[in-house]
């Protein structure tokens, strides 16, 4: 089987592109937009809608292989590609990305994905966003020749050795987070909330009581709502690199506060993501390895997450080797090829950190799909509901998608166990 040709046209991502800078800097909400002008190169307003692309492989049995390109809700900003253009992007894989693709066997995904990832255009590397949603695509079609689910040609090319199973759930709450977290415990959602705490004065407050508070109402509100005693999510909360900032990147300050966050959110276990931000990668590794380190030292339980300045498979395997981190986030877009988030994932977990597959809202119902087949094949420590943010969709997307996948290769295995008894 080969493939036909490449057909790719813009669509709408799931959520809007922010320029973070201008946000952290104390832009206003005014309705659901912010005022004022951007800062991060790339945006032409501070909060815009977002992008994508959907590409279509065309196989020559006349199937469809389909994947998404989408760039993060914060793009543009530690060490990321600038917010993503679709009508740029389709322009750019009509040229480069379909002459090389057209009239290429659908053999296998690895190789053919690896070489997508490095493809050129100018002397430059494609856009972060067109490289995950080709590779998607190819991932796709790969299992539509096979007959099989992604996440077995996944599991069965890289010999991941995992039982594919659903893994856990991450939701996010956005903006609206009350209301959502109420959603989250009805829905029995595996981690919660994210929470969104990108603002000081808001949302952290200048001693950081302002999430203390939001939590302490968090871990409150699942004990009076669960209906399960033994339901017991585990709370992340992302902070932006906001604590660092209250306490002008003291680290035994930042540490204090985090055991003392800890504390609250008992009996539940807690991880923070992105808690400083050191400003480049090189020093972000060094003071998140310390920050972890101060941690444990008070005897803290609790887990931090690395996430900006954390963006490529060689950043990744730096943060792994520095033990930088409990957990990390592998940011599905941010990696461009979806090959480089098989091999980061595989790399956090055989290294004994948690590997989280994640992403953005700003993604669509198709690199979700094709997300939760990723982490089921690498036995990921939790996956992201995602695109949006309003609970009911990621989690119904992703969920639903891992749920179908497990079932269908539960049934497949359970067929072929029989025909080969049946043999014997």
């Amino acid at each position: 089987m080969f493939i036909r040709d490449v057909i790719c046209v813009p669509v709408r991502s799931g959520f809007f592109a922010d320029d973070q800078a201008a946000i952290l800097a104390g832009a206003p909400h005014e309705g659901f937009r912010y005022a004022g002008e951007p800062i991060t190169p790339g945006f032409r307003s501070i909060r815009q809608a977002g992008e994508a692309v959907s590409v279509m492989l065309l196989l020559d049995d006349g199937q469809v292989a389909h994947g998404d390109c989408a760039a993060v809700q914060y793009s543009g900003v530690g060490g990321r590609d600038v917010a993503f253009d679709a009508a740029s992007a389709v322009e750019v894989i009509n040229s480069a990305v379909a002459p090389f693709l057209r009239g290429t066997e659908v053999v296998e995904f690895r190789s053919v994905a690896a070489a997508v990832d490095e493809l050129t255009v100018d002397g430059h590397r494609l856009h972060t966003a067109i490289r995950y949603g080709v590779t998607q695509a190819l991932l796709d079609a790969v299992a539509k020749a096979r007959g099989v689910t992604m996440a077995e040609v996944v599991r069965d090319e890289y010999e991941t050795g995992v039982v594919l199973a659903p893994v856990p759930l991450f939701v996010q709450s956005g903006d609206d987070r009350y209301d959502n977290v109420d959603k989250m415990i009805l829905k029995e959602a595996d981690v919660l909330p994210h929470g969104l705490i990108n603002h000081i004065d808001m949302k952290l407050g200048r001693n950081g009581e302002v999430l203390a508070e939001y939590l302490l109402w968090v871990r409150n509100r699942i004990l009076e709502l669960r209906v399960r005693p033994d339901y017991a999510p585990t709370l992340h909360f992302d902070v932006y690199g906001t604590v660092g900032k209250i306490f002008d990147g003291d680290l035994d300050r930042v540490a204090d506060y985090l055991t003392t966050l800890g504390e609250l959110a008992k009996p539940f276990k807690l991880r923070v993501e992105h808690v400083i931000d050191a400003g480049n990668r090189d020093d972000q590794v060094t003071r998140s390895a310390m920050l972890r380190a101060a941690l444990r030292a008070r005897g803290s339980e609790v887990q931090i997450a690395v996430d900006e300045w954390c963006n490529t498979l060689e950043d990744i395997e730096i943060f792994v080797a520095a033990g930088a981190a409990d957990v990390i986030h592998v940011k599905m877009p941010d990696l461009g090829g979806v090959n480089n988030t098989i091999e980061a994932l595989l790399l956090v977990s055989r290294n004994g950190l948690l590997a989280y597959c994640g992403g953005t809202c700003n993604e669509t119902d198709r690199s979700a799909q094709v997300s939760a087949n990723i982490a089921m094949a690498c036995g990921a420590a939790q996956v992201l509901a995602k695109p949006g943010m309003g609970v009911d969709e990621g989690m119904m997307i992703v969920g639903n998608e891992m749920a179908r996948v497990a079932a269908l290769v539960a049934a497949r295995e359970r067929m072929l166990a029989v025909e080969g008894g049946a043999v014997a």
